[in-house]
């Protein structure tokens, strides 16, 4: 603690500081000339920004803290991970976009047909199955709104379905290493193989994920949460959600191939951005063709003409196909659910942005809120008024010309980026003040430079910081750090501390906060979009049993792979 002073003390203060706003946005109003009222949020995007240039001023951190931030140090990347997250990322949603993954859902749908507790297991079972292959975030944004959808059409109570979607998603994102950003944290930091990975983390994953359901299907065990048969059920038409079945094919093909590649690739040490990139442009430029010939032919609405797959009300097939099947009124006790696919794609994109989406009344600030200034729409004429106008007609027009490109971009994680590289400069600010070989001095203090000890003390924690170490990317960033900078540290124990924090980072997404990951963020601003309010006590409450059977079990699992290897 010798190199530990005021300047060190600050640094962690505003560290958590900037923890505790993304956990706990804080929005007010201000007045500015021309623009007019205005609301800023300092959270997600801006409260690690924030910190970073309150702790430049105070010269607690400087240039080069802010350079190994973004450019990495201890084999770590930055800009590697966040290339390769938005190039899968891009893959992914433009796959979404197809319907595959409603299809999916609606042959799942079909094969439960009117059993609940054998429609809850193979929902589970889908959701995970996609998850270990496009990651948690497609499954967000695509199965947060069929469920929402789902059960108000066959009169569910949603909570348990919900949550069980969540534990799926971020629980199946551990397999593979580009399922979820800390993965490639890890793998960069650790020097782990891709294979090798997956190779670690594939017990782990099946032992949390049979937990997971146990724990699930005991807590939901009543009638009420998941009814023995369901009141309302039909056939649905997988076809009818199915928007474009070529380019479905071509992108399942080419993201699988992708993948392989990656993990091949490994083992000759390619930077793997080098890999995604290149399969990311291809299937861009794939889209671009791919809809300029259904636009020129006519397979897809000209600009200003009415799409055949939206019905009289403008609902997306999916909204139509399940009112159809299931002889749904069109107002129903939740009414906000059974808006127009359109302007749900408007607000999930919105949120992807981080930008406010633009309803006609004031929304209350959320965890997944926008952290960027936003003119109230009563404040008077919009600023360049004619000008905008223009814009919004020509975006309109690429919109119906490219549909694919221009309804997956807005929901690229974007946001990732500026909040990715604030984690690294912080972290590396605290690594400047001495507290990352400080938290390293304890760590072996703690563990005896033990394997056993360290497995669960690395999962423990790394569960604990993700829901306040700024999300399961900063607690990953952290530990990293303080396991390389654990003095002495074997072989051994750091290869288990990488495995027991593979496990953590993942399940310690379903948790106690909705920022202990960017995608229980953006699940709990889809679901406010909905109509359905979920409040924090309820989330960790329903989540308890479930972290808690999967913390145990994984990491049981993982203490057992490392006797066996070591």
């Amino acid at each position: 603690m010798s190199n530990i002073d005021r300047f060190s003390i600050v640094t962690l203060i505003l560290f958590f500081l900037s923890t505790l706003f993304v956990i706990h946005p804080v929005s007010f109003h201000v007045r500015l000339p021309v623009i007019g009222k205005i609301r800023l949020t300092i959270g997600l995007m801006s409260a690690p920004i924030i910190a970073i240039a309150i702790l430049w001023a105070a010269q607690c951190l400087g240039p080069t803290q802010i350079r190994n931030g973004i450019v990495g140090t201890d084999d770590i990347k930055p800009y590697n991970i966040l290339i390769l997250f938005i190039s899968l990322a891009y893959m992914a949603i433009t796959l979404d976009v197809t319907g595959i993954l409603q299809a999916a859902a609606f042959w799942v749908s079909n094969k439960g047909g009117d059993n609940g507790r054998k429609l809850y297991f193979y929902f589970y079972i889908l959701l995970t199955g996609i998850s270990m292959v496009v990651g948690n975030d497609p499954i967000i944004l695509s199965g947060t709104a069929f469920l929402v959808y789902y059960t108000a059409a066959t009169g569910l109570e949603p909570i348990a379905w919900l949550i069980s979607e969540f534990a799926a998603a971020n629980t199946a994102s551990m397999v593979l290493f580009v399922g979820n950003p800390t993965n490639v944290v890890i793998c960069e930091g650790f020097r782990i193989n891709n294979a090798a990975f997956t190779a670690y983390t594939i017990l782990p994953f099946l032992a949390c994920s049979v937990a997971c359901y146990a724990a699930l299907a005991f807590q939901y065990r009543d009638s009420k949460h998941v009814p023995r048969r369901l009141s309302f059920t039909a056939k649905l038409d997988v076809r009818q959600v199915l928007k474009d079945p070529v380019s479905a094919c071509f992108g399942s093909a080419l993201l699988i191939t992708c993948l392989i590649v990656v993990i091949v690739l490994s083992f000759l040490h390619v930077d793997v951005w080098k890999v995604t990139l290149p399969f990311a442009g291809a299937k861009f430029i794939f889209d671009l063709s791919w809809d300029h010939y259904r636009y020129t032919t006519g397979r897809i609405p000209r600009y200003g003409e009415k799409g055949e797959s939206e019905d009289a009300s403008g609902d997306d097939p999916m909204v139509s196909e399940l009112k159809r099947a299931m002889s749904m009124p069109h107002d129903l006790e939740r009414p906000a659910t059974f808006t127009s696919m359109t302007a749900t794609a408007t607000e999930v994109a919105a949120v992807a942005q981080k930008i406010e989406p633009a309803p006609t009344k004031e929304r209350a600030p959320t965890a997944g809120s926008s952290d960027t200034a936003v003119p109230k729409e009563d404040d008077g004429p919009r600023l360049f008024d004619k000008q905008r106008t223009k814009l919004d007609i020509v975006h309109a027009k690429l919109a119906a010309h490219f549909p694919t490109f221009f309804t997956a971009l807005p929901r690229l994680p974007f946001g990732l980026i500026p909040f990715a590289f604030s984690q690294f400069i912080l972290i590396e600010g605290l690594s400047h003040q001495g507290w990352i070989e400080v938290f390293g001095i304890w760590l072996v203090r703690a563990s005896g430079r033990q394997m056993i000890p360290t497995v669960w003390l690395i999962g423990v924690l790394g569960v604990i910081l993700c829901n306040v170490a700024g999300t399961n990317i900063g607690a990953t960033i952290l530990l990293t750090k303080v396991v390389h900078a654990a003095p002495d540290f074997p072989v051994s124990s750091q290869k288990a501390a990488a495995i027991a924090l593979a496990v953590s980072s993942n399940i310690g997404a379903v948790s106690f906060t909705f920022s202990a990951s960017l995608a229980g963020l953006l699940w709990k601003t889809i679901l406010g979009q909905k109509g359905i309010t979920i409040k924090q006590t309820t989330f960790a409450f329903w989540n308890m049993l479930p972290l808690l059977a999967m913390t145990g079990v994984g990491l049981a699992i993982v203490t057992a792979e490392m006797v066996v290897l070591y």
